[in-house]
């Protein structure tokens, strides 16, 4: 009798330290003014922001008559159309970058990062985050949770891993697998990966999703969201779990005022004709809330990235657990840096933002440079490569579940294996 021999494939992991640094001592490294918020500063890049979007579209009409034989030679009727479309096309990028700008500053009034008073923030935030459809209130209680217990796996709000037991995969199989997923034979490699594999147009396909219905599917229904909330729960909801109470008027409140939008979508549209309400507003919309997807996702998700359960958690380790991304980094320095100063730099100081929210955009620059000199002998990952969509695509590759058990889980691929392991002072794992 011949036995087969089931071949086993070993991978050397990287080492995540997982740190041990009280709250104060990272707050302690950041200059004192940094924590200063201005009404006025803050207000001036309101007025940019607008100001930038409307000089796009005075732009692009300014220039859509003189695509025209009139004025300029084309040598065919049809490429005169195209021009035109990527005219418009150029113009819907620019306003959803700068959009999500816009998107960002009410962001800092839902963290009270905007100004000193809490009446204006809420003001002023409430009406620059329903202007791009996000119900303020609602979504500002449930983001400031994720705050608080970020990569919690059953506290987080967000972008919460999906577990072994949850896909409905065969259990870990001792002796051909590890928990840590350094070793897996090529039986369940096999076999996980026929449950969980991509083909190319599968994978994209997903990609598109995410990145065009994510973020209405995270408000509507909690796709993606915290996987302990039953079923009905929603943003638009007073009585879903992630609200208590208090919480009730504030989300009504919310549920108006997107109301409110979606009926001035509608009768813009009734106005105007759909073709043109969905150039200049629906598809920069749609640009913004994709801005919105891509950089929150690939923030709080990498396979070098822990998630923690309620033993290992501290609110420093959930905060040290997101990346700093270059937005559009990948397209070239001048890209990075329209990204960035289009979005005040969201993506690029997200690590100092989740060790203090209050801190304004304009003075995070400062406060990451000053934070990351803090942690560089710790040996944390908390540099990611650029946000693109390609970066995406990787990641939701190589991001498929966690295990179900472990207090500190990694995420290991469509074949079972992880590229991290964690590691304490003491050298325990």
């Amino acid at each position: 009798m011949v036995q087969k021999i089931t071949r086993v494939t070993t991978v050397e992991q990287g080492v995540y330290p997982v740190p041990d640094i009280p709250i104060k001592a990272l707050l302690g490294a950041i200059p004192s003014h940094c924590f200063e918020r201005s009404l006025l500063r803050s207000s001036t890049y309101i007025f940019w922001d607008f100001f930038v979007i409307g000089c796009i579209y005075k732009g692009a009409s300014a220039l859509d008559p003189l695509i025209d034989p009139r004025y300029i030679y084309l040598p065919h009727p049809l490429v005169y159309s195209a021009l035109r479309f990527a005219l418009w096309a150029l113009y819907t990028f620019g306003t959803g970058l700068f959009g999500m700008g816009i998107w960002v500053l009410g962001h800092e009034c839902g963290h009270q990062a905007f100004s000193n008073s809490k009446t204006v923030n809420n003001i002023v935030g409430f009406v620059l985050h329903t202007s791009v459809g996000v119900p303020y209130h609602s979504w500002r209680i449930s983001h400031a949770k994720h705050h608080a217990s970020t990569s919690h796996m059953t506290q987080e709000q967000a972008y919460v891993p999906h577990t072994r037991s949850e896909l409905n995969l065969p259990p870990l199989k001792q002796g051909q697998e590890d928990l840590l997923g350094s070793r897996v034979s090529d039986v369940v490699r096999r076999e996980l990966y026929d449950a969980l594999g991509d083909s190319p147009l599968g994978a994209i396909t997903t990609t598109i999703f995410y990145l065009l219905a994510g973020w209405p599917a995270y408000l509507l229904f909690n796709t993606s969201g915290q996987k302990r909330y039953p079923m009905g729960t929603s943003h638009f909801n007073p009585s879903s779990p992630m609200y208590a109470s208090r919480d009730y008027n504030q989300v009504v409140i919310s549920t108006i005022g997107i109301a409110a939008w979606a009926s001035s979508i509608a009768t813009a549209i009734y106005h105007n004709g759909l073709g043109t309400v969905a150039v200049i507003y629906l598809i920069p919309y749609l640009w913004i809330h994709h801005w919105l997807v891509l950089i929150t996702f690939l923030q709080h998700t990498d396979p070098i990235l822990p998630h923690y359960r309620a033993a290992a958690f501290t609110f420093s380790r959930g905060a040290l657990s997101t990346l700093d991304r270059s937005l559009m980094g990948d397209c070239g320095s001048i890209m990075a840096w329209l990204g960035a100063h289009a979005t005040h730099g969201l993506a690029e100081t997200h690590v100092l933002h989740h060790v203090c929210s209050k801190i304004p955009h304009y003075h995070a620059w400062e406060a990451s440079a000053a934070l990351k000199e803090k942690i560089a002998g710790y040996g944390l990952p908390h540099e990611g490569r650029p946000i693109g969509w390609c970066e995406f695509y990787r990641v939701l590759k190589e991001c498929k579940f966690v295990e179900d058990e472990g207090d500190i889980v990694f995420f290991k691929n469509e074949e079972g294996v992880a590229v991290m392991r964690p590691a304490f002072h003491d050298g325990s794992t």
